[in-house]
């Protein structure tokens, strides 16, 4: 087999429960985990769709990837990218029958947590990005929010010299930021949430693709 047919390139369509997104460089996404009957698998998604996507979609929802499929003969490597993604058909109609008893129910309903990306590399944490990360923590355990809000730790965002780099569960990015604003930070994106529960009540259509 001549190196020009080394690969196989071929239309796939799957259906899986979601799992998580993967992020490349703390904030970049680039494709999602699903569990299939075959197992867990990476489906890369296509450029048009990331900056479509929306981060609130609640772990576990079934989803359908429609795509290409290239498969590398020599390494064995198959790489599934998509050009769509939408809701599974029959969780499109279970969301649609229990849409109105999730808005009734939503305070009892358990809630995704949220996420706070902070970046770990040196050049942040040499200005500040340690106490940062202690002050985020001190004031979600201060405030009963520590079940609700993880801190997570990543690597290097860009901007070393406007660091400490923080993003908010809401993509909010602050650079500069220093321990005494964390509270107001907080107070902000986290403790005022109203909207803190819409991933039960928007459409979940909405939620695949914010377009």
């Amino acid at each position: 087999m001549s190196e020009f047919h080394n690969t196989e390139v071929t239309e796939f369509c799957l259906e899986g429960r979601f799992l998580d997104f993967v992020i490349k460089d703390g904030y970049k996404l680039k494709g999602l985990l699903l569990a299939t009957a075959e197992g867990e698998c990476y489906v890369k998604l296509a450029k048009h769709l990331r900056a479509a996507f929306d981060l609130r979609l609640p772990r576990g929802t079934w989803l359908q990837a429609v795509g290409t499929k290239k498969y590398d003969f020599k390494t064995g490597e198959v790489t599934l990218k998509a050009e769509r993604v939408m809701a599974a058909r029959f969780e499109v109609g279970r969301v649609k029958a229990t849409e109105q008893s999730n808005r009734q129910t939503t305070a009892q309903s358990p809630k995704s947590k949220a996420t706070i990306l902070v970046c770990q590399k040196s050049d942040c944490m040499k200005r500040g990005g340690k106490e940062v990360c202690q002050a985020l923590a001190a004031e979600l355990s201060d405030r009963s929010l520590a079940d609700q809000v993880t801190i997570k730790g990543t690597g290097c965002m860009k901007n070393c010299k406007a660091g400490p780099n923080v993003i908010m569960p809401d993509k909010t990015r602050y650079t500069r930021i220093q321990a005494t604003q964390v509270p107001a930070i907080i107070e902000k994106h986290i403790a005022n949430r109203s909207d803190n529960t819409r991933e039960l009540t928007t459409p979940l259509a909405d939620l695949v693709l914010n377009s």
